[in-house]
């Protein structure tokens, strides 16, 4: 149950003077705030070493980090926003960039970007991707989130089954475990905040293409294809072939599930090692690509979270050298090797970090061009934010428990995307 408004704003105005500078000065000339989205104890400690050396290079700069809950970082966002708590530096998920850049709450980075040679090296996709469909660059995506599937070695081999290949083997090795091993599952479902990923990455793969809308700008959801995939997760979840709990799981719920030994399989991108290598020896899980489609071809999300400046900053030149700081090389890498994530920097990937044998799978993912074609959320329209945070979750629980089902569901969405994508053609 989403908090009222009013509550959201409190908590956002208490989170906001209730954080202390990472490392500053007191007499600092620019005071700036960051905002943290994808935020946990250990990830802000990283950001504030990181923040305390940017300081004691720049001393006539002051950084305050606000560390927001992911599961609710998107209402608390735009909570900060409308009450005009708006800070300097925002990380963003890729699906909010729409919203904002349409809403003209980010400053074009471009005029700094031409004039940073330390960043020459971003790779053409992290560019291409922060201009959320514009001319101009308003993110800077840090790294890449590839999805994969993780599964358990031992309940794999225990119920006689090998790791999946395509979507369908997937819902039977799902099924076999389940019932060939009391007490467990066979996927960990994620069906709370977050479970976009999933009523995108099944649909996609059972229509068939990695495009949610055709060529005339009609969702996809409206397809036969689109809509056998939404059903294959419904039945996932009804045949009671994931945790009955899984209905409000969020990313630390499954990744906790798959790591506890509660489910065999999870699909989830390499940020999860974090946790799961806590939990459990290298040995006893492995990740392979996630399993193809309906025609062969498999349509793994390619998702990123960003630093973006606000449009409402006053004191633009000091964000920006924030931010380049964070985005540097050698920043970048110890952040994306941190965080599991593909570097953003070219030839970064090449460091020992990600010669382990669970990265493997990523990799096979990106080389082979031809099998793994890669997609991204549509987040240049405004709508897209709210539908995937929101609707998505919400309504998809409904089909999850009975009180929706596909083919109304599907049309729903897709006559609220399709009109979100011609409004945004016939604006340009």
């Amino acid at each position: 149950m989403r908090l009222p408004s009013r509550m959201l704003c409190s908590l956002a105005v208490a989170a906001i003077a209730a954080s202390a500078p990472a490392a500053a000065p007191a007499q600092a000339a620019s005071q700036l705030t960051l905002v943290e989205v994808l935020s946990s104890p250990p990830r802000t400690d990283l950001l504030k070493r990181q923040i305390a050396e940017f300081t004691a290079a720049n001393p006539d700069i002051s950084v305050n980090v606000v560390s927001v809950p992911y599961d609710t970082a998107f209402e608390k966002v735009m909570v900060m926003f409308k009450s005009g708590q708006i800070p300097d530096v925002i990380e963003l998920a890729d699906r909010w960039g729409g919203l904002f850049v349409r809403g003209k709450q980010l400053e074009p980075l471009d005029p700094w970007l031409s004039k940073t040679p330390e960043l020459n090296t971003l790779q053409p996709r992290a560019l291409e991707l922060g201009r959320v469909g514009t001319d101009r660059v308003y993110e800077l995506p840090y790294g890449f989130l590839l999805r994969g599937v993780y599964y358990n070695k031992k309940m794999l081999q225990d119920a006689g089954v090998e790791p999946p290949k395509t979507f369908d083997e997937f819902t039977k090795v799902a099924a076999v475990v389940t019932e060939k091993l009391p007490g467990k599952y066979g996927y960990c479902m994620r069906a709370g905040r977050g479970a976009g990923v999933d009523w995108g990455l099944w649909p996609m793969n059972y229509g068939g293409t990695g495009a949610f809308f055709d060529a005339e700008g009609n969702s996809n959801y409206a397809t036969p294809g689109f809509q056998a995939g939404m059903q294959k997760l419904v039945d996932l979840y009804q045949k009671g072939y994931a945790p009955k709990e899984s209905i409000s799981w969020g990313y630390a719920d499954s990744v906790a599930g798959f790591a506890s030994g509660t489910c065999a399989m999870l699909d989830q991108d390499p940020d999860a090692l974090v946790g799961i290598r806590d939990k459990m020896a290298e040995k006893d899980f492995g990740v392979i690509p996630l399993p193809v489609g309906s025609n062969g071809t498999a349509y793994p999300l390619l998702g990123y979270f960003n630093w973006a400046m606000t449009a409402h900053s006053e004191h633009k030149d000091d964000a920006w050298k924030l931010i380049a700081f964070l985005m540097a090389p050698k920043q970048n890498l110890e952040w994306a090797k941190f965080m599991s994530v593909v570097p953003a920097h070219s030839g970064a990937d090449k460091d020992p970090f990600y010669a382990s044998e669970q990265w493997s799978g990523w990799f096979t993912m990106l080389a082979k061009s031809d099998t793994y074609k890669f997609y991204v959320m549509p987040a240049y329209l405004p709508e897209w934010g709210a539908f995937y945070d929101l609707t998505q979750t919400e309504t998809g629980q409904a089909m999850l428990l009975g009180q929706k089902d596909v083919a109304s569901t599907a049309k729903e969405w897709a006559a609220l995307l399709t009109a979100a994508q011609k409004k945004y053609v016939a604006n340009q």
